[in-house]
């Protein structure tokens, strides 16, 4: 981070407060460790009793917790997702206290490979402070969070807390709004706490103000109706993978800017600001690019990152390199993933990237594109009285004053529930940091961050209800 943190002025955190939720950070993390040892890969159908076992462990987790009741559910054959409620204590009928949702989710990635890994992703250690695993800071740390915060009141939290752990969102949420559909009632909140994003630095806390929306779309070119030869045929015959090449290609222009009309470019005017700026060098040591390789695109790395559209190909169907035969393949298809620049729409991103391949496949290729998960790009002003008492609660808990901050990547449940509940104010909090390798080889959390993110946490809850 270029910029400077700015030490804070916010009072120090009530003693009492800080004591309780440092007796609760040791246990809290041996349960983080026990959730990480779980492959929860929901994307991945071999994995889907051991997301069932992660779902019936957060929920044993809530009931030791305190919550009077807990339910695991699932909605059109999605993942099991976690909800337990503590109810408000009493209160003045006049001033009642807000019921406040927190938001986790309990899916990982996939590992890219554990033998990538320098210790078994799904083994978790610690180096230099830092905890090791798939899931350690992606999004179960967000789980964790929310109850060692619990725990620190000794389950009797000062305002009604309904936690949602949700199983899918790693897979682009696609049950989350039949869900929402099914149990409104159940999961009605005054304020939604969402610990799946990221703070600017280790003690640097951040509230993100702006996501992109994600797009997964699979493209498949078709040449033959058969594999033929490429000694026979190829020349006067081409084939379908070298013109899924080709095609994918033109999605990016010479600097490595996305190259598809119809795509929304934000701006700082979305969402003001958008964090502090980075530089070059400490965004090349994040991301772990190679050197000589040169960053894509224009503009400020923020902007890019928050405000710009951006696209990969995830994957490929194509003849392993080892063992691949001397034949012209008939069809070949590709995972393109787009994330949207908020102010822009799934659907219509779709379409235009759909138009765009439709003008460009190549040789009168066949192509057939066909959407998969998506979620929508969300932007929210940061005002109002909630807004300021978490900035004020972390800054106390993490010495530095909060800054405000877009994000590259995509939480669907944020735009699904601001539809549902439209009058819910909206916190979208971090319990990662720059070098967490979020969904990348050697995942971590930084733990001295992480009982910064439960003491700000509590003293948020406690706020609310003291207001």
């Amino acid at each position: 981070m270029a910029a400077s943190p700015t030490p804070s002025s916010a009072p120090e955190p009530p003693a009492e407060l800080r004591a309780a939720v440092e007796a609760v950070l040791p246990d809290a993390r041996s349960d983080l460790e026990a959730l990480v040892r779980i492959p929860s890969i929901w994307a991945d159908p071999a994995h889907a009793e051991d997301t069932r076992r992660s779902a019936d462990a957060v929920a044993a987790l809530a009931r030791d917790a305190g919550a009077q009741r807990v339910d695991v559910l699932a909605a059109g054959g999605g993942a099991p997702a976690v909800v337990a409620h503590w109810p408000a204590p009493e209160s003045d009928p006049s001033r009642p206290v807000p019921t406040v949702m927190l938001y986790a989710h309990h899916d990982v990635q996939p590992t890219g490979g554990d033998e990538l890994w320098t210790t078994p992703p799904f083994e978790p250690h610690e180096r230099d402070g830092r905890l090791y695993g798939r899931g350690a800071a992606d999004d179960k740390a967000g789980v964790m969070t929310h109850l060692a915060t619990l725990r620190a009141f000794g389950g009797r939290p000062p305002v009604g807390v309904v936690l949602f752990v949700e199983g899918e969102e790693e897979s682009g949420s696609p049950t989350l709004s039949a869900l929402l559909a099914e149990h409104r009632d159940a999961l009605a909140a005054d304020v939604i706490v969402i610990a799946d994003a990221a703070n600017a630095a280790v003690d640097v806390p951040a509230l993100t103000t702006s996501l992109r929306g994600l797009a997964n779309i699979v493209v498949e070119v078709s040449m033959l109706d058969r594999a033929v030869h490429s000694g026979m045929w190829g020349g006067p015959a081409g084939d379908a993978l070298t013109a899924l090449c080709r095609l994918l290609g033109t999605l990016h222009d010479d600097k490595g800017e996305v190259a598809v009309a119809g795509l929304t470019v934000g701006s700082s005017a979305i969402s003001d600001p958008i964090g502090p700026d980075v530089d070059e060098e400490t965004f090349r040591g994040d991301t772990g690019l190679l050197e000589g390789v040169e960053l894509l695109g224009t503009g400020t790395i923020p902007d890019r990152l928050a405000h710009k559209p951006a696209i990969a190909v995830l994957g490929i169907d194509a003849p392993a390199v080892d063992g691949s035969a001397n034949v012209l393949l008939p069809r070949a298809r590709a995972m393109v993933s787009v994330r949207l620049a908020p102010g822009d729409e799934t659907g219509r991103a779709v379409e235009a990237v759909a138009e765009h391949l439709r003008r460009h496949v190549p040789w009168g290729a066949h192509l057939d594109v066909s959407p998969r998960a998506a979620g929508e790009p969300f932007a929210l002003e940061a005002t109002g009285a909630v807004y300021d008492l978490a900035r004020e609660a972390l800054a106390s808990a993490f010495g530095h004053d909060a800054v405000e901050m877009g994000m590259g990547g995509t939480i669907p449940f944020i735009a699904e529930f601001a539809r549902t509940f439209p009058g819910a104010t909206v916190l979208v909090t971090g319990v990662g940091d720059p070098a967490s390798r979020w969904h990348g080889v050697d995942e971590s959390l930084h733990l001295a961050m992480f009982g910064r993110c439960v003491l700000a946490e509590a003293m948020l809850l406690r706020s609310l209800a003291d207001r």
